[in-house]
């Protein structure tokens, strides 16, 4: 598969050009819209989904040795700490608000399903084979980043509100969006792909329409809030191409130490590069609604997601090729 036909594959996906219709639609004044209760339904919709899916990969995995513990460990670690290290680089090279800093530095702790599907796509093509419980850990990594984009986000409230530490970290940890991705994942685990056949009707089949309609009432936000997107600077599509970079370079080292194969390996360092578009927007609209979504956004869906179509995955198939074969 060449990567043209990579990208025609996954940039003309019926999600992103809901996406751009939004956008276009938005543009024009057109009367579409979503309404409010709708557009909370399809985010909780999502982090249930997520959840849920990436609970019964973890069940379905056949025995849940050494590797598959320490790169769960390795993925949540990761989805923890690279939010901090994203926000400290936008607070030195951007003049973007805290909270929608937070936002965005949450987004490159998390992942992206379509980049993560895309490069399984490609493994596929050349018949390379990976490991099926890095699905889970994809799952894994979707909560950690939100919680610690949230903990940025509200850490300067604490003295204003008196909460101390502990109110923070409660306030956190039983956030709604946070609560309900990783309930939906210990429901999952626990009941398995018996619990996914009863339920497959609501949470596989109807997902992709889903997500169409997600991405459609975003593409409408971010077109309502052009104004700000004065803020969207060169210094931030240089962070939107960088910071996947830097991300990579972690999932590869973590996936030598480890001693990952490479489809496995490629997987990993994918979910580590990428950019979330799906579940922190969603997360991000119920749980920091002060956040501006004009440039979270298009962060993720504009500028880092087609670069790691067009040239992060051929580029990190080829590291970790330089990596681990010997």
């Amino acid at each position: 598969m060449d990567f043209f036909t990579i990208v025609e594959q996954n940039l003309f996906t019926p999600a992103i050009m809901f996406f751009a219709l939004g956008v276009f639609a938005g543009l024009v004044k057109s009367d579409l819209s979503v309404p409010d209760s709708i557009s909370k339904f399809l985010s909780l919709y999502l982090m249930m989904a997520i959840g849920f899916k990436g609970g019964v990969a973890i069940a379905d995995t056949p025995e849940i040795n050494n590797e598959v513990i320490f790169t769960a460990l390795a993925g949540v670690a990761i989805g923890f700490v690279q939010p901090f290290l994203a926000y400290i680089l936008l607070k030195f090279t951007t003049k973007l608000d805290k909270k929608t800093a937070a936002a965005v530095a949450a987004h490159y702790g998390s992942i992206s399903m379509v980049t993560f599907a895309t490069a399984a796509t490609f493994l596929e093509a050349n018949e390379i084979i990976y490991a099926g419980y890095i699905v889970a850990v994809l799952a894994l990594m979707e909560a950690p980043a939100i919680m610690s984009g949230l903990f940025i986000a509200r850490k300067g409230d604490v003295v204003q509100n008196r909460k101390g530490t502990r109110g923070l970290t409660h306030e956190i940890a039983t956030n709604g969006a946070i609560l309900l991705l990783l309930g939906a994942f210990g429901i999952g685990w626990a009941s398995g792909e018996a619990g996914m056949n009863q339920v497959s009707g609501f949470i596989s089949d109807p997902f992709q329409g889903i997500l169409c309609l997600f991405l459609l009432d975003m593409g409408l936000l971010v077109a309502r809030n052009l104004e700000h997107l004065k803020n969207f600077t060169f210094s931030l599509i240089l962070f939107g191409i960088y910071m996947p970079l830097m991300g990579a370079a972690v999932g590869l080292g973590a996936s030598f130490l480890i001693g990952l194969d490479i489809g496995t390996a490629l997987l990993f360092t994918v979910l580590c590069a990428s950019a979330s578009y799906i579940a922190v927007p969603a997360a991000m609209r119920l749980a920091l609604p002060e956040a501006n979504p004009s440039i979270y956004v298009p962060m993720s869906l504009a500028v880092t997601f087609p670069f790691n179509i067009i040239v992060g995955i051929p580029l990190y198939y080829s590291a970790v090729q330089y990596l681990l074969v010997p």
